[in-house]
């Protein structure tokens, strides 16, 4: 295989091909993924979360089998934490490098193999041990490849030259400069004359008393210049670092040039392989940390049936929001989610922090986790990918009759219609609380009845419950077209104002809703009367 080609998260050369051409990559954009929470999770500096998002479901199944290991093995955490920071130091390099417009800098050219070597090393000893346990086809050519690569007789050359040119250049103590005056004694002409194993001696009374050496050598100055890095500038500092180490270099010019040349016709590209796979390490250390937190809480998670594109599933038993799950110490409560040809479409309503938000995030959370190759928050998971997914969270605003934010709210929702399909998932809450229960209604009925012409999943999370007690009329006009069908989830309250978390499917009552808020600030009949009586 050859290096640049292979990759962790995915199988072949030609799924990478297909991810690159945009063919497979769902719309998915950081606003949506930072609605529903996971940006704060991943914080990823080597890339961003959404160009990991597929449709393939071979692609899917693939990272599933890497992340399986990943969590087997704590090795290859370690492994990875330990290889990131040599990879950015070559990258350092590089960028220092092209700062400085010199592509004849062989000292860099060594530090940038022994980075490469060490690289290398470190792949090489995380790997060899667990070679057994690993069971990804990912990790599995991994370790193939570094074996090849560590164990080969080029590898061993290379490490052998390396070491004899780093000894050389590494026991450099001090250079003998040569300097050339006029006949005013100032500075016309200047050289290296010599480069030393040894380091000078600053001739100082005091130095030679701590040393017990009153003799002088070719070691020992017989008057200091300026004292190096004391009184000087950065600029005068940096430019006395650049001379030396121009000279340094002129000099193992001769033995380093075919030096170079190896670094730009061999160990450049095999670098360039594992530069190329630094995303894809953060990804998979990222996303395994996540795993590892939520099974720490007890949290159960799943490897979905990824069913195909075109049969729109999602059957989720006990699914739960995960990054909640990582932010609370109570349990979570889990809850069941179907989307079928009974309901496509829902509309959610309950109590105010009830947990309509965190399921509608949960729904969405699932979806994003899988098509991203990971395992699913829930017990069991049935799940078609999807082509996209589109949100209307709130935007922190007051709910209050601003015809200013309405607007902006119904200019969102209508940019949703530009891009969704019958294959999308759509996640709106408390959508349009800007405005009146009776214009918010109207609206939410022509866009659920324009989402049900379409066919895509959704879940409206809301407070109009005026609007759910439209679902039949709304379903009556939808459905004379061709539409899917939309239903009624809600939040359950199992009395006094308490909040059940549980979401089941039923309609909703508007009384117990009324009175749940009436009780939550006192405004009940009789809590008034007890305050009146007090």
């Amino acid at each position: 295989m050859n290096f640049n080609e292979f990759s962790l998260i995915y199988p072949s050369a030609a799924s990478r091909k297909q991810h690159d051409s945009g063919e497979s990559v769902p719309d998915i954009d950081l606003f949506t993924l930072q609605e529903l929470g996971l940006l704060e999770v991943f914080q990823l500096k080597n890339g961003d979360l959404s160009q990991f998002f597929t449709v393939d479901a071979e692609v899917m199944r693939y990272r599933m089998a890497t992340f399986d290991d990943m969590l087997s093995c704590p090795e290859l955490t370690e492994m990875l934490n330990k290889l990131v920071p040599i990879l950015n130091d070559i990258n350092e390099l590089r960028r220092l490098e092209a700062d400085s417009g010199d592509t004849n800098d062989y000292l860099s050219s060594i530090t940038e193999i022994e980075l490469y070597v060490s690289s290398v090393q470190a792949l090489h000893n995380g790997l060899k041990d667990i070679k057994d346990k690993l069971k990804s086809p990912a990790f599995s050519a991994l370790a193939d490849l570094v074996s090849e690569l560590a164990e080969s007789e080029y590898y061993r050359e290379l490490n052998q030259k390396l070491e004899e040119l780093t000894q050389r250049v590494r026991e450099i103590k001090s250079v003998t400069v040569g300097v050339n005056l006029d006949a005013q004694l100032r500075p016309s002409a200047a050289g290296v004359l010599s480069i030393n194993s040894e380091s000078f001696k600053s001739g100082d009374v005091l130095d030679k008393i701590l040393r017990l050496n009153f003799k002088n050598d070719n070691y020992t100055c017989i008057a200091n210049l300026v004292p190096f890095g004391k009184k000087q500038s950065e600029n005068q500092k940096m430019a006395l670092s650049l001379a030396f180490n121009s000279a340094i270099n002129d000099i193992y010019k001769a033995s380093l040039r075919s030096w170079k040349r190896i670094v730009q016709t061999y160990v450049l590209e095999n670098t360039e392989f594992l530069l190329n796979l630094m995303p894809e390490f953060e990804f998979l250390v990222r996303g395994t940390q996540m795993l590892q937190a939520l099974r720490n809480k007890g949290c159960v998670l799943t490897i979905p049936d990824i069913r195909p594109m075109k049969e729109r599933a999602f059957v989720a038993k006990n699914l739960y929001n995960p990054c909640v799950a990582l932010k609370i110490e109570d349990e979570i409560v889990p809850n069941d989610i179907t989307f079928d040809e009974k309901a496509t479409i829902y509309v959610l309503t309950g109590p105010n922090r009830g947990g309509k938000s965190v399921i509608t995030c949960a729904v969405g959370l699932s979806q994003v986790m899988m098509q991203l190759g990971m395992y699913v928050p829930a017990e069991s998971a049935t799940i078609s990918p999807v082509d996209g997914i589109y949100t209307h969270f709130p935007t922190g605003a007051e709910d209050t009759i601003d015809k200013g934010r309405l607007g902006e709210e119904c200019a969102r929702l209508g940019e949703i219609f530009e891009d969704v399909t019958a294959n999308s998932l759509v996640l709106l809450d408390e959508s349009l609380s800007s405005t009146g229960s009776y214009e918010a209604s109207y609206i939410a009925a022509e866009v659920l009845g324009g989402l049900a012409h379409i066919g895509c999943r959704c879940l409206f999370s809301t407070h109009l419950h005026e609007l759910a007690a439209e679902i039949d009329n709304i379903n009556a006009r939808s459905q004379a077209s061709g539409g899917v069908a939309i239903d009624t989830l809600v939040a359950g309250i199992v009395g006094e104002g308490k909040r059940s978390f549980r979401i089941v499917r039923a309609k909703p009552d508007g009384k117990s809703y009324a009175r749940d808020i009436a009780e939550s600030y006192g405004l009940t009949y009789e809590r008034i009367m007890e305050r009146l009586q007090q």
